[in-house]
């Protein structure tokens, strides 16, 4: 497709009512919304050393987790043509990986730290539709809106933060002129596996005193996860637990017990719940042990048995029944 059919295309179903697919719709955005040129030859910018420098001290917590993300995903696709970037939620390029001999050519690219690749700087690309649009796309060679970002396939998911916003973009994009959607579609569903697995480490380390627990196991393309504090109330959920159970889209939640949140039904007022959870817990630390159990918690092994017993919790062999407390950590 030469550049003045592809311009010519493009323009053509950016101004069309009747394009009503998720790529025309975006090219409509490109052109209408941010006024760009399809057939437009300028690179992306790029910011100095300085506001580069800025953008990684403001998020060095999150790249510090996600760099040995990166070099997983480099190694299973960096051999096969393809470069590993991460951007901030701007679209501005953070981290990459990739190899000496293909580096030229993203670089020519503008595939490089420092660039802009959002929507609103570039058009419909992986990196600037996936932010605008907050889901995992794949822009494959003429699907790009400009016709000088015709040359490369892109594959990207979104990340999203602790506090439920949109945090960054992870992008494999391809050099590769023999490059088939059949192999995009292996790419994409590896970056969306890595990107999930950012975003759940990144909440895990954004919560250090609580524990993780999995609220939804029904839900195992997405990082459904609840932080709990010492006091088994919900601090935290990511983005997909926010929707699953109805939480605050967006920034802090307001705690609340996770029992409630999880749908833990029992006969228990609220005092004899928690104390139920505190010999609970003394006993799995005492691995069933009741006369340890007993003395941690500061009290006498009879008076033990008897609150075990008006708890309902039993033991066997010495050892914890399955009565226990029924949240399950995340692994």
């Amino acid at each position: 497709m030469t550049q003045r059919s592809h311009a010519d295309l493009v323009a053509e179903q950016s101004q069309s009512k009747s394009a009503t697919s998720a790529l025309a719709a975006s090219w409509r955005r490109s052109m209408m919304k941010h006024g760009l040129d399809p057939a437009d030859r300028r690179r992306p910018d790029r910011l100095s050393a300085a506001e580069l420098a800025k953008r990684h001290e403001a998020m060095a917590g999150f790249l510090h987790v996600a760099a040995p993300q990166l070099d997983q995903l480099y190694n299973l696709v960096g051999l096969s043509g393809c470069n590993v970037l991460l951007t901030d939620a701007h679209g501005v390029v953070l981290d990459q990986r990739v190899s000496d001999g293909d580096a030229a050519q993203f670089r020519e690219w503008g595939l490089w730290q420092g660039a802009d690749w959002s929507e609103g700087a570039q058009g419909t690309n992986g990196i600037g539709t996936c932010l605008a649009e907050g889901r995992q796309v794949t822009i494959h060679r003429d699907e790009h809106f400009r016709t000088l970002n015709t040359g490369m396939s892109c594959m990207d998911a979104p990340i999203w933060g602790p506090d439920g916003r949109l945090l960054a973009a992870l992008d494999v994009s391809s050099a590769r002129a023999d490059q088939t959607e059949r192999y995009n579609r292996l790419i994409s569903a590896q970056v969306a596996q890595t990107a999930r697995t950012i975003e759940a480490v990144f909440f895990r380390s954004s919560f250090p005193q609580a524990r993780i627990v999995v609220a939804s196991d029904e839900h195992g393309d997405q990082a459904v996860l609840l932080a709990v504090d010492r006091n088994d109330l919900a601090v935290g959920a990511t983005r997909a637990a926010r929707r699953v159970l109805g939480l605050e889209r967006e920034g802090a939640i307001r705690p609340r017990p996770a029992a409630d949140l999880l749908g833990r039904q029992d006969d228990l007022g609220g005092f004899d719940r928690a104390e139920r959870a505190a010999v609970v817990r003394a006993l799995a630390r005492a691995e069933g042990n009741v006369s340890r159990a007993a003395r941690a918690l500061g009290i006498g092994r009879a008076t033990m048995y008897r609150r075990m017993a008006r708890l309902s919790i039993t033991e066997k062999g010495g050892r914890l029944s399955r009565a226990r407390d029924s949240f399950g950590a995340a692994p």
